[in-house]
């Protein structure tokens, strides 16, 4: 009940004005990145846009904070999470909410964002309105323990604007505005209109795997888009399988980086499922993965 009256005064508190101005802004700015362009500019955003949406919210916020898919050293999971913040989608700690939340109540009264109070609002209307991403400690607490513990996290929650503040500093010196414009506004709105359609469009369109109690839905170009984040269906089956392209044909980049870090012997105890939903077991040179659904 306690969710329920969360996204209730959500959606009646009105409009975020400080989220609405940041949006209206960085969508602004990525227009004006169109009139800008550079190769290096182009180059830059795609390198960064990995940086952040693959190794970042993919890897890190998504796998490893949110449903600890894997574990990895510390210095590792912090670098991760440093990725993340570049991508300005909040902090780690009030994104792990949001998604605890949202798997705890997949398009039920309690979801911050299911396409059945409508499409624009499990896109962005949700982020513009009330408390969205915004939790209080009991709430933190209660949903993400183990990062409220962790002074690092805490420290990556209150600064987290900090990193691309800097990041935008550096492109502006090396490459001036286009690649100011390029690496930061329109790369961060892109990212962020990737990350809502998994939150909008895999749970309106696609194919079901599995027969789950919420829609969520198998989504090649969403998956493509977001590094492998678009196989939703496979995911809200088995939330904490670090893998969720199952099929060879489902590409999923996500599980390629975290697989490499494996490899790297700098994974381990990564949780795995086959097609079929089954539990299956990876080697590698390096290390045994232990694996569970």
């Amino acid at each position: 009940m306690r969710n329920e009256a969360i996204i209730d005064i959500q959606r009646k508190t009105g409009i975020n004005w400080a989220t609405c101005i940041t949006m209206v802004a960085f969508h602004i700015g990525a227009v004006a990145a169109l009139f800008m362009f550079s190769w290096p500019a182009l180059i830059a955003s795609i390198l960064l846009w990995w940086v952040a949406g693959s190794l970042g919210v993919g890897m890190g916020y998504h796998r490893l904070l949110t449903h600890r898919g894997f574990k990895t050293p510390k210095v590792v999971e912090y670098f991760l999470t440093l990725c993340g913040l570049l991508a300005l989608e909040a902090g780690p700690i009030a994104w792990v909410v949001t998604h605890r939340i949202h798997h705890a109540h997949t398009d039920a009264p309690g979801d911050p964002h299911t396409p059945r109070e409508g499409s624009w609002w499990a896109h962005m209307g949700w982020i513009l309105t009330g408390t969205a991403q915004r939790y209080d400690d009991e709430t933190c607490m209660r949903y993400a323990p183990d990062l409220m513990k962790d002074p690092v996290h805490r420290a990556f929650e209150k600064w987290y604007f900090v990193p691309l503040i800097v990041l935008g500093v550096l492109l502006l010196s090396v490459g001036g505005w286009s690649m100011l414009f390029w690496g930061v506004f329109l790369r961060v709105t892109f990212n962020f209109h990737t990350t809502w359609l998994v939150n909008s469009a895999t749970h309106l369109w696609g194919k079901r795997r599995f027969e789950t109690t919420d829609d969520s839905r198998n989504s090649w170009w969403v998956a493509l888009l977001t590094w492998g984040e678009g196989w939703h269906n496979n995911h809200h089956a088995h939330p904490v399988a670090a893998r969720h392209g199952l099929a060879w044909y489902e590409v999923d980049i996500n599980w390629w980086g975290i697989r490499t870090l494996q490899l790297l012997g700098l994974a381990k105890d990564i949780k795995l499922i086959n097609a079929a939903g089954s539990l299956k077991e990876a080697h590698s040179t390096r290390t045994q993965i232990k694996v569970a659904a």
